[in-house]
């Protein structure tokens, strides 16, 4: 009989053991709660104070403040009590030629990267990679190689080869190079839009004068991806890019780095830059025969005597409701990945924007411009947990943006603190 109880028991421990219920307090599996924090989340609301944020499996399941957010029991907690967090940072023009690059930006809170043009394989496979699982670097979003062609013919083959590369967006170059190389003529660049409309991919365009930059507009370029550096935007340029849906990228960091070597930038110096900074890029721009010829490069003093030109068409584009999107153009050599976005927003601030507007800019505005925002961009149900925990506000004080305390990457830290 005592053996028929015992038997009964077992049975009845067991069964309760396997239940699919709450009897037993069972770990939320994947699970983050981010606690205390003030968050910026990027949606334009006022910061909310005390907020928390739960991320499972990388996206985010709720946020806001802490009175109406339950967080799910035994969920690992981290307190960021203090703290300020913000949407990563978007960068909507720059260039990975390799992972380790898309960690770089990481370790400065550059969470995503829309690279318009010449990626590795290596970073094709990150692209396709972070389609289910977060990556521990930067998003990245490719164009592969940078078309130029010299015929309607090749600009249509150029765009099926790169199209079937498997690009998410394709990107060309109108430019002379200041009058020192040929430029693509309207025939060619209305055909490699028109064949990339018709497979159903948006054409980013590098440029420099404001006659190509209106064209461009009128022949259906969706992405103009530097400021208009000749002269000022014109009443019918603005026009028709405010009425427009193109977003405009000034990259005005790209300016800098054309004549900012012709000595020893005083950012060589700070311990955040030479935390992930290229130290061959900095032996190689600080030789003297370098930074001797950039003094008397007459392409490096125009490009920098235009500055001024590109940084009040920013404004004027962004007072007449143009969207803006920060982009750097970092990625070839001396354009500093992660810490030029860092310098970019500053510089944006300086040219007349509001903190609040530079890094919208940055954030909610970029990714959608560059039709990412879906999944990035702000810190809302449902997105991807990609975000900075900085030591002070970035909206008292632009230069706070360079206070970061760590950079979460899907719910995950990347990098070290700084």
């Amino acid at each position: 009989m005592r053996l028929h109880h015992q038997t009964v028991l077992t049975a009845f421990l067991t069964g309760i053991l396997s239940l699919p219920c709450p009897l037993l307090a069972q770990p939320a599996a994947g699970t983050r709660v981010f606690t205390g924090a003030t968050i910026i989340d990027g949606t334009g609301k006022a910061p909310q104070q005390n907020a928390t944020i739960v991320v499972t499996d990388g996206r985010i399941t709720a946020v806001g403040p802490a009175s109406q957010v339950t967080a799910p029991a035994n969920a690992e907690r981290i307190s960021l009590a203090g703290k300020v967090i913000m949407p990563g940072i978007i960068n909507a023009h720059g260039h990975a030629s390799s992972v380790a690059n898309l960690a770089t930006y990481a370790a400065y809170g550059v969470t995503t990267v829309y690279s318009l043009g010449d990626e590795s394989a290596d970073v094709f496979a990150a692209r396709e990679a972070q389609r289910t699982v977060s990556p521990p670097h930067a998003r990245v979003f490719v164009a592969g190689p940078v078309l130029n062609p010299s015929s309607v013919s090749e600009a249509r083959a150029q765009v099926a080869a790169v199209v079937a590369q498997g690009v998410d967006i394709v990107k060309i170059r109108v430019d002379d190079n200041l009058g020192t190389t040929p430029k693509m003529s309207p025939d060619v660049y209305t055909a490699v839009i028109q064949e990339a409309h018709a497979r159903g991919k948006r054409v980013a365009v590098h440029l420099y004068y404001l006659n190509d930059a209106k064209a461009l507009l009128a022949a259906g370029a969706d992405f103009i991806a530097h400021s208009v550096r000749d002269q000022p935007v014109d009443a019918s340029f603005v026009k028709a890019l405010s009425a427009s849906t193109v977003c405009y990228s000034p990259t005005l960091m790209r300016e800098v780095s054309t004549y900012v070597y012709e000595s020893t930038p005083a950012f060589f110096a700070d311990s955040q830059f030479l935390a992930h900074a290229n130290r061959a890029w900095m032996t190689t721009v600080t030789q003297p025969a370098r930074q001797e010829a950039t003094r008397t490069s007459a392409s490096a003093q125009r490009y920098k005597a235009q500055l001024p030109v590109a940084t009040k068409n920013l404004k004027t584009l962004h007072d007449a409701g143009v969207p803006i999107a920060m982009g750097t153009d970092t990625g070839p050599l001396g354009r500093f990945q992660g810490y030029f976005e860092l310098m970019e927003l500053e510089m944006m601030v300086d040219a007349g924007l509001t903190p609040a507007q530079a890094i919208s800019a940055a954030t909610r505005d970029a990714a959608k411009c560059m039709q990412i925002d879906r999944e990035v961009g702000t810190l809302e149900t449902g997105k991807w947990a990609d975000f900075v925990v900085l030591e002070a506000s970035p909206l008292a004080r632009i230069a706070n943006i360079r206070r970061q305390h760590s950079v979460w990457i899907g719910g995950q830290r990347v990098g070290a603190a700084r």
